[in-house]
């Protein structure tokens, strides 16, 4: 039989196509590479290992925060006239939060870990320790909260004040080591260790070896036909992202709660507080008149009167003593203040990007020795270095916390980075060298904004409603600390879909 010969051309075609598309190819097999074909996780096929995805776990104490975009700034009235967070569009992709204020208790038991872990090295759990001075006042009887507040079990569920923000995020990179040593264990790979100076970037760099009990079956690792052993790796799943403190954006759209006030995409409407309504008050019947967060009512009224007492606390109150927003938060308005990880400038919504927005980046890189490992400082953590200048169309330096912020140093082309500093991520996780831009080099006037700046947010029981709108925004110096002011975690979360571990919204 004679082939058409416009027909041969068509069917070869069209086979090459049904193979090229995984017709007939390991491609279409479940537990292969689309790619190449070479099965997964077989160590007769090479032994690469792939895990399915699984869905995150639900870090201690964590409220899932689904992201979206909304209007970040202040739409209340600027009665300061600070115009400093002038409202703009933005977008925050999915976190998770803490559903406290970090307590008293929780911040003395990193105290007795760091003391225990490092029984040679005094000065740091000395750097840890709150500032109780903070309660100090020249005209005020405050010294029984100086020696009480922090220690005695009648403040266990109080939030945790005194603290900087250097000092917070020491607490948060503690705070990740101890979640996932945990998990490292209960998962069976390590023993408990009395004395652990387990670090998870340290850990995941072979820097730490520790009471290892079973390393993971390598199944690209054989050894006389038999599989040899790993350590767990970021690919398993088990390791879970640091804490960190939230950013300006994410703390702020957390603190609005919008879910509760959207129909069909659009906000009905905008809130004054993380409550719904624009009252200072609970709106429910049941609850009705009764005040929904600690603040200071007027002048000398921080609880109202004895027997019908507004908020009923005249310091810091428990956690979850108010109703939380429409994301499960507690405080996130009143109670105390809470410090955020941007650096702070009055014009940084005209700068920063409207996806994750965030002013204070400083990209950094593990020191290596000359053989290519990393380094270790004498706390068994990394040392990490400021990226140094670089040609990318993406970033052109390490330091970015004075990128675009128009002051004289930087039109002048001043660099503000100490490249010499060396760092260890405990201690020195974002900020970089010696601050200089307080002085400006031509006319030596200072200036209370600088690179050590950083913001906080969400007012406190020492503070007026106005402080308690979540579009409002302060800021200290990141070494200082105060009666009034304290922190929470937050944690990304690991890609779009919305997690059916999360805890409930609650009414």
């Amino acid at each position: 039989m004679k082939i058409n010969s416009t027909v041969f051309p068509l069917l070869a075609i069209s086979a090459l196509m049904l193979v090229g598309c995984g017709g007939n190819s390991n491609t279409a097999r479940k537990g292969s590479s689309p790619t190449t074909g070479w099965a997964y996780n077989d160590p007769k096929m090479g032994g690469f290992e792939v895990k399915d995805a699984q869905e995150q776990d639900l870090g201690p104490n964590l409220v899932f925060v689904e992201g979206g975009t909304f209007t970040m700034g202040q739409t209340q009235q600027d009665i300061f006239y600070d115009w400093n967070n002038v409202p703009r569009r933005v977008t925050v992709d999915n976190f998770y939060m803490d559903e406290t204020e970090v307590t008293n208790v929780d911040y003395r038991e990193y105290l007795f870990w760091l003391r225990k872990a490092y029984p040679n090295f005094i000065q740091v759990y000395r750097k840890a320790l709150p500032d109780t001075n903070v309660w100090r006042r020249e005209l005020a009887f405050n010294d029984p909260l100086m020696k009480n507040y922090l220690r005695l079990p009648q403040f266990n569920d109080y939030p945790v004040v005194g603290v900087s923000w250097r000092q917070a995020n020491d607490y948060c990179t503690w705070r990740t080591d101890r979640v996932n040593e945990l998990r490292l264990i209960e998962y069976g790979v390590l023993d408990y260790d009395p004395a652990s100076q387990f670090n998870t970037d340290a850990y995941l760099a072979g820097q730490y070896e520790g009471k290892v009990k079973k390393n993971l079956p390598s199944l690209s690792n054989s050894k006389d036909g038999k599989n040899g052993t790993r350590r767990v790796t970021l690919e398993d799943g088990i390791i879970l992202p640091q804490y960190r403190l939230p950013t300006e954006a994410e703390w702020e759209y957390a603190a609005l709660a919008l879910i509760g006030n959207t129909y069909d995409e659009r906000v009905v409407e905008r809130k004054a507080y993380p409550w719904n309504g624009h009252s200072l008050r609970n709106s429910d019947p049941k609850d009705r008149g009764i005040f929904a967060a600690n603040m200071r009512r007027g002048s000398g009224d921080y609880k109202g009167t004895a027997g019908s007492a507004n908020d009923g606390f005249s310091k810091p109150a428990p956690v979850r003593s108010f109703w939380p927003n429409d994301f499960g938060l507690y405080d996130m308005a009143g109670n105390v203040n809470e410090w955020v990880l941007d650096v702070y400038r009055p014009l940084t919504f005209e700068d920063v990007e409207d996806f994750r927005p965030f002013r204070g980046n400083v990209f950094t890189e593990y020191r290596k020795k000359e053989d290519g490992s990393v380094m270790v400082d004498s706390l068994k953590h990394l040392v990490i270095d400021t990226v140094k200048s670089v040609k990318r169309y993406n970033y052109r330096k390490g330091d970015n916390r004075n990128i675009k912020d128009g002051d004289l140093g930087t039109i002048l082309g001043y660099s503000m980075e100490n490249s010499s500093d060396s760092l260890s991520t405990t201690h020195k996780m974002y900020y970089q060298g010696n601050n200089k831009a307080t002085t400006r080099p031509n006319d030596g006037m200072a200036s209370l904004v600088s690179d050590k700046s950083r913001v906080y947010k969400g007012g406190s029981w020492r503070d007026r409603a106005y402080w308690l709108v979540p579009g409002t925004r302060r800021f200290l110096d990141e070494n200082e600390a105060r009666d009034d002011i304290g922190f929470r975690c937050a944690m990304e979360s690991l890609g779009d879909r919305i997690p059916a571990n999360t805890k409930k919204k609650k009414k």
